[in-house]
């Protein structure tokens, strides 16, 4: 059965996509849905988790999403996890209602709160299952629900460790397909951030909160940088935009803003990236080619993010400094290697190296395997 019979069949294949909570799980879960879409015609239908971006995001791209009341576990705080346990049993009942009354042919996990009780749910029913890890360290959830998943599409070689090695399929993760813009060049859109053209640029990147320990560094060291001659981009998230203001308050040469909503023009300005080490982020920055430094965020499950960041720089594709290190050394770092252009290009290089093309396109693929053969 090829991509033109299922349009054709009488009955659209129904896709079940689960996950959220983060840009980094969200994108790639509209990648997915955007190209099974165009491809398969598929109905489909999100779940996420009640309050989160995806409530929102999701909608705004045209499809339906239903929430779960579902939360994560506080590891600081145990006596707090009774509402998470009473929030995930509900979550549960009405995941196995979803799925009955919905009748997916396949249900696609791509991580965050949801995807575990959805996912487990359409196991239960019978229903196939492909799983997509973006982190070279796979969370808790994806490793229970691997041993009963048709597929799993990850982003790193070497995961036979933690999955059945039969079921793995090397995809990468999806990517926005506007950050691939071929008419930017960095003098283009440096100007169109109202920088020198000419004069090497950083940015700073920490998601749409913000990222504490890289924006006080850079708060720390602003004037350092800008004494150096380089140009600073400093997306602070919502949460220190009045800082950041105040910190660049009468310096040349930078721009902070608490959002940015064209990063390909970002990414294309900077000679240099410095980002937490989210698994969307890495394989932006693989794509684009990018040399980074890399601080991983020490509040995330697993701590996956160093493992993430460990992977590009035991390959000089990255440098790595800790989020403890950050505040003492983050600032010399970045002027260390600005001082160091052929440092740079290689690092460059060997980034781009890494990178896995076309990763909607193959996990779509994947999908349609799937169907077939069921």
């Amino acid at each position: 059965m090829n991509d033109e019979k299922m349009k054709s069949d009488k009955r659209r294949p129904r896709v079940l996509i689960s996950g959220g909570g983060t840009g980094g799980h969200i994108f790639p879960a509209l990648s997915i849905a955007n190209i099974l879409r165009d491809k398969l015609d598929a109905e489909i239908l999100f779940v996420g988790a009640d309050n989160r971006m995806e409530m929102e995001r999701v909608p705004a791209a045209g499809y339906r999403i239903t929430g779960l009341p579902v939360a994560g576990f506080d590891r600081r705080h145990l006596m707090r996890n009774f509402s998470v346990l009473l929030k995930l049993r509900k979550s549960i009942a009405l995941a196995r209602k979803i799925v009955k009354d919905f009748k997916p042919d396949i249900a696609i996990g791509v991580g965050g709160y949801a995807s575990g009780p959805t996912l487990k749910a359409a196991q239960k029913a019978g229903v196939p299952t492909l799983l997509q890890e973006q982190n070279s360290y796979p969370g808790v959830t994806n490793k229970l629900l691997a041993k009963n998943a048709e597929r799993i599409c990850v982003a790193y070689t070497e995961t036979e460790r933690f999955f059945p090695p039969e079921k793995i399929v090397l995809t990468g993760n999806p990517v926005r397909k506007d950050l691939f813009n071929p008419s930017l060049t960095p003098e283009s859109a440096r100007t169109g951030f109202g920088l020198d053209a000419d004069r090497p640029t950083v940015l700073f990147v920490g998601g749409s909160l913000g990222a504490l320990t890289i924006n006080e560094s850079v708060e720390a060291g602003l004037n350092r940088l800008v004494k150096a001659g380089l140009q600073v981009i400093w997306q602070t998230g919502k949460n220190f935009g009045d800082r950041a203001e105040r910190a660049a308050n009468g310096l040349k040469g930078v721009v902070a803003t608490p959002f940015i909503s064209d990063m390909a023009s970002a990414y294309a300005a900077a000679s240099l990236v410095v980002a937490r080490a989210g698994a969307g982020t890495i394989s932006e920055l693989e794509l684009l080619g990018k040399p980074c430094v890399l601080v991983p965020s020490p509040n995330v499950a697993e701590d996956h993010q160093t493992k993430n960041a460990m992977a590009l720089s035991t390959r000089d594709a990255a440098v790595l400094v800790t989020d403890a290190d950050a505040r003492n050394n983050l600032v010399d770092t970045v002027l260390r290697l600005m001082k160091e252009p052929s440092r740079l290009s290689g690092m460059s290089e060997n980034i781009s190296r890494l990178a896995l093309r076309d990763s909607d396109e193959k996990i779509a693929d994947e999908v349609v395997k799937i169907l077939e053969s069921k």
